[in-house]
Formats: structure tokens, sequence, C-alpha cells
């Protein structure tokens, strides 16, 4: 028999994990901390537990969410087959019923003759070989140990990220490229305001309203971070003389030096997503779009990632991770689920199958499987190791995959494209390495 394999954590990641090597002939050790202990968002005994909304987005394929279910449809993925089964109306996207979802994942690993089944709360790295799959709430014991292994600046443990938007929804008939006072290079893309275009969005959002925090995240979000909304509350012309202000730069258009400006900085190597410099918040998404599209030259920006603030414990992938969700330094203890950096109920899946179908081709000796920046599966992986100064979680979206080697009009024509190719790439991949 080969070697059973640790994985912490029931999670979503967890249980895709646990799958995707037990179908594979691998056995499991699968240990959970819940129902003897429970994390402050978590209420129910059952695995792959949804802690927020019970909708795992969109299913087209001129959507990301829709092409990661396809890939993972593609490679028999556990926690998208039990959704599907467990489908509630929700027009084009697929939602859940929460305790019928979780109860088919439960039932389907108790009950596999290769699945052992612990109950209890890891406080030290597991031996190898070993996925890691706790989540952003992972126990401070067992953080401690992640921190000890991998260094003191692993860990980020809040999550305050400003929305990041993909480059080509964006006007640049109104947004110029510049750097303040003409030095260095124009690194930046400005978006210019006049006065009353500033004080329309001001009050837009100092009226917006806002995400609920849970309890225990309050004090951290008030005491650690300072939300775009919060300091726009200090008065009118609290932001036009902060994140906003345009000293230095010049309106190529006029000529002359605008009321304010919304400055965006480059997220990615490809140069195709952005992020709105100074802007973390806790507008709620539609929020966001309605109030931030009030800028110019984002009233059509389509965005990758919404800004957030929330308690959140997430590995610095850069420094941690390689592009397989593998420890740097012990390849055989790997990571997945939102401890790695990816965002959302479907990325954490694909982590957690990426991490474990990975980790048994290196236990046979065999190379693992590269998904490349073509496929969203791949993308997500990179993500989380490539160097940046500032890594932020990532989900799905089509900023992260590779370009196309040609031009295609439209977006909607483009996107299906980018899934075409990503389709036919995953189905080379899984014929190349026998998946």
């Amino acid at each position: 028999m080969p070697d059973t394999v640790t994985i912490v954590g029931a999670g979503l990641a967890g249980c895709e994990a646990a799958w995707q090597l037990v179908r594979r002939g691998v056995p499991v050790r699968l240990i959970e901390m819940k129902p003897l202990k429970y994390s402050p968002a978590h209420h129910h005994p059952g695995f792959a537990e949804l802690v927020c909304s019970n909708s795992l987005k969109a299913e087209h394929l001129t959507n990301a969410s829709g092409l990661l279910k396809a890939e993972l449809r593609a490679m028999n993925s556990l926690i998208l087959r039990c959704a599907e089964e467990s489908r509630v109306p929700a027009g084009g996207a697929l939602a859940v019923d929460r305790e019928q979802f979780s109860a088919r994942v439960t039932e389907t690993l108790k009950s596999h003759p290769l699945v052992t089944l612990e109950t209890g709360v890891v406080s030290e790295l597991p031996e190898a070989p070993a996925i890691i799959a706790t989540g952003p709430l992972t126990d401070p014991a067992l953080t401690g140990a992640i921190q000890a292994a991998t260094g003191a600046n692993a860990l980020n443990f809040f999550d305050a990220a400003a929305p990041i938007v993909t480059a080509d929804s964006l006007d640049m008939d109104k947004v110029f490229r510049a750097s303040r006072y003409g030095r260095g290079t124009d690194d930046y893309l400005n978006c210019p305001m006049t006065e009353d275009e500033y004080n329309a969005f001001y009050d837009a959002l100092v009226g917006a309203e806002l995400a609920e925090l849970h309890d225990f995240e309050k004090k951290l979000v008030f005491e650690g971070c300072l939300a775009v909304e919060i300091l726009a509350s200090r008065g009118r012309q609290t932001l036009a003389f902060g994140p906003l202000k345009p000293v230095g730069l010049v309106d190529p258009r006029t000529g002359k030096e605008p009321y304010a400006v919304v400055q965006l900085r480059q997220e990615n190597a490809q140069s195709t997503l952005y992020n709105l410099v100074g802007f973390q918040t806790r507008l709620k998404w539609g929020e966001q779009k309605r109030v931030f599209g009030m800028i110019p030259g984002l009233e059509h920006a389509e965005f990758a990632r919404y800004g957030m603030m929330h308690r959140n414990t997430y590995l610095n992938g850069p420094k941690v991770l390689g592009a397989n969700y593998a420890m740097k330094g012990n390849p055989r203890i790997r990571f997945a689920g939102q401890l790695t950096g990816v965002e959302g109920y479907m990325e954490s899946t694909a982590s957690g199958l990426v991490a474990a179908v990975g980790l048994y081709q290196a236990l046979n000796g065999r190379p693992e499987p590269d998904f490349t920046g073509q496929t969203i599966l791949g993308a997500l992986a990179r993500h989380v190791a490539a160097p940046t100064p500032n890594f932020q979680p990532m989900n799905a979206n089509f900023g992260i995959l590779d370009s196309l080697p040609f031009r295609v009009k439209g977006k909607k024509n483009r996107y299906e494209k980018l899934s075409e190719r990503a389709i036919d790439t995953m189905n080379e991949v899984i014929k190349d390495y026998e998946l």
C-alpha cells in the first residue's frame, strides 16, 4: 500500500484533497476538530460547511467561476459533484442546500474504506506526507507551529485588500499613465476627477451600505485597518488631501492638475490586473461596483476581486509555497484552501485538488502535472507562488490567465476563447499525466 497521507481539516479543500487521493488508492487519515471544537465562524458538525453564502457562483463559460467548474468536473471533483446533486434554484449560478451538500460530502468520505477519521485539535505540523487545509481561522496553536516552521513573516493575520479590476475593462480615453512630477517610470494608471465628480463620489461613498462583521472581527478591523469609507467619514476633503491627492500629476487632456486622482497599481506581471490604491473597504460588493464605478475610467470596470476587510490567516505564498501548494523545503507537506491565499469556495476546492494530485504523483515518483497558466487551476496555483511585494488572496478571474496570443474583439468573445483554450489544455494535461 502507498503511504498514508494525513489531511488536517475537513472543509472544502481538505475533503476534495482526501477524495482525489482515495480515488487513486491512497489511504487518508482525515483529522477534523469539529465537533470537539468550533472556530468562531463554524456551527455545523458536518464536513465542507459553507459558512457564508450558499452560492458557488456562475456556471457559464463566459465567467471564470464557470470555467473553474468545468475544469473541476474534468478532474472528477467530489465537491462539485455533491454541489450539483444538492442544488437549489439560483438562475445562472450554482447554489446549494447547505445541509444536504455537507451531508453528501460527509457520507462519501466517512463510508470510504481508505479514509480513517479522527476528531481532534492539531497543534503541530503533522508528519509528512500531509496536507494542511485548516482554513482562514486556523487554530492558534497550529498557526504558531506553521509560523515556526515557515518563518516569522510567513503568515498574515488580517485581510485588508483593495479591489482589483481588469485592465481591458478600463476606459483609457479617461485614464492616463504618469508618474508624479514626471519622475521615474509611469508605473501608475491615473483616474482624474473634477471637483463635481469628486463630490458626487464622496457623497455616494459615505452613504454606501457596509458588509456585516463577525463579532470576533470588529475590534481587529477598527484597530488594525483604515477603510477608505472610514477615512472619508473624517471630512469631505480627507481623501482629496490623502490617497486621492493629485499633486504632481497633470491630466494630458486638459494640461492641468485634476481636483483629485484615483491611482491604479499593476497587480500582476502580465499587466492584466490593477488594484485601486488605498481603497481597502468594507462596502458590500454591489455597493463597490456602484460607487467605484463613479470614478472616471471605471464606469464599466470588471472587478476581478472586490475589496474586503476581515479576520483571516493566510500564508505569504511567495515566501512559503511552490506553484503546486508544496511547502518550500519540505514538498511532502502541502497546504490547501484559503490558508494558501485563494479566495472562494470553488477556489479552495481547486487548491485541494491540485495539492493532492501533485502529492500523489510525487509519492509515486512521477512528474507532477503542470496545469499551466492557461487554466484557472494552474493560474491560481501560480498566483500564490508568484513573487509580489504585497501578496493578497485571489479568486478565479480571467485576468490571472495567460493572455491569448491574438486579439479577440469583444469581452464575451475573448472569454469564450480563453475558456476553449483552458478546456483543451485540461484535456491535454489529463491525458499527458494519466490523471
